[in-house]
């Protein structure tokens, strides 16, 4: 008896145990199919989420499509051909430039640009936005407009540039009336004082991205003729281009810079073909003024932020006649801001006036 009651007792803990066993296995696979319930409906949520966005964002990328084109269309229909150096013709229906004029000029596709005003989803390389800012003489408002509809970075200098701070401004103020300003490795003009804008052109007249000194040296008629050494003087900045630029071959504004002059400059095509690379070196250069005649000048580079290229450069006298000059040249330069300011001459502007002639005849 007491055999059986302990196998009877030892099956009833069995029993017990197996029960108990499969009862969590059968917990176990509900908790699991609760799990993957949810982390289905958590994938589910994530695509769905992610559809809205992919929906959210073609659909930002389609309006800025249309408000590109229509920018565009607007900016060439107010653009007369006179304005770009092209003929009216008698037959002319369109008001202002013909889709294929802007793409001439602009030196892309007939068939690309008329996709881009029909808003078709296409690539915008910077490099063709610099081209039709300038065909459709764009202002700096309207070059930033542009640049943004395009989801794009506009790689050329802005009309101040962050990097020049106050202190630097301040510097070049207290220079004048020695010539100075700030350049980057690019050769883009960021700051300068008043006797600088006065040096080679009215650089005030200049629009902020030509301000450029590869640019003006071979594309700006008076620019070229203040530099009294225009050949060698090309060539050598040529060489200069050529070995800051190894550190900036992928940089769409270096390409972008490099394919302008190359377009616009028969001379730096050819400079540019000899591959010839040189350093930056100080150097006496010589100018030829329209306000006050001959300057000599020595040039030197200051360094301000050499990862980035940007330097201090100055030009001070390399004689007593040309720290003369310079002097006319800033008190020229000072009358003609007071001139932009007060819209009008007055005594004392004349009285500058009559002075710096009266120097440059002696």
């Amino acid at each position: 008896m007491t055999t059986m009651a302990q196998e009877a007792r030892a099956r009833e803990a069995q029993r017990i145990r197996e029960t108990r066993a499969n009862r969590e296995v059968q917990g176990n696979r509900e908790v699991q199919e609760v799990r993957e319930v949810q982390g289905n409906r958590e994938v589910q949520g994530v695509r769905e989420a992610g559809e809205v966005r992919e929906s959210r964002g073609a659909g930002g990328s389609e309006i800025r499509r249309h408000e590109l084109a229509a920018f565009l269309r607007s900016r060439r229909e107010r653009i007369t051909p006179e304005q770009v150096g092209l003929p009216r013709g008698a037959r002319r229906r369109t008001p202002g430039l013909r889709r294929e004029e802007v793409a001439h000029l602009s030196a892309v596709g007939v068939t690309w640009y008329t996709w881009l005003e029909q808003s078709r989803d296409i690539q915008v390389s910077v490099q063709v936005l610099d081209a039709l800012a300038r065909t459709l003489l764009l202002d700096p408002s309207e070059r930033a407009h542009l640049f943004q509809l395009a989801a794009a970075t506009d790689p050329t200098p802005a009309s101040s540039c962050a990097g020049v701070t106050d202190a630097v401004r301040e510097v070049l103020d207290q220079l004048d009336p020695l010539p100075a300003c700030v350049q980057n490795s690019r050769y883009d003009i960021l700051a300068y004082n008043r006797t600088y804008a006065r040096l080679l052109c009215d650089l005030d007249a200049i629009p902020p991205e030509d301000r450029n000194c590869m640019i003006l040296v071979h594309t700006h008629p008076q620019w070229r003729e203040s530099v009294v050494h225009l050949d060698e003087t090309m060539r050598l900045m040529a060489a200069k281009l050529r070995a800051s630029m190894a550190g900036h071959l992928t940089e769409p504004a270096w390409k972008m810079l490099v394919k302008r002059l190359q377009a616009e400059s028969p001379e730096f095509r050819e400079n540019w073909e000899r591959y010839e690379v040189v350093a930056t070196r100080s150097k006496t250069k010589q100018f030829r003024n329209p306000h006050v005649g001959l300057l000599d000048l020595t040039h030197t580079d200051l360094w301000l932020s050499p990862e980035l290229g940007a330097r201090l450069v100055t030009y001070a006298p390399a004689d007593e006649v040309t720290r003369e000059r310079l002097e006319k040249l800033y008190a020229f330069a000072q009358m003609s801001s007071a001139e932009a300011e007060e819209g009008g001459g007055t005594a004392e502007i004349a009285e500058a006036a009559a002075a710096v002639e009266r120097g440059v005849r002696r």
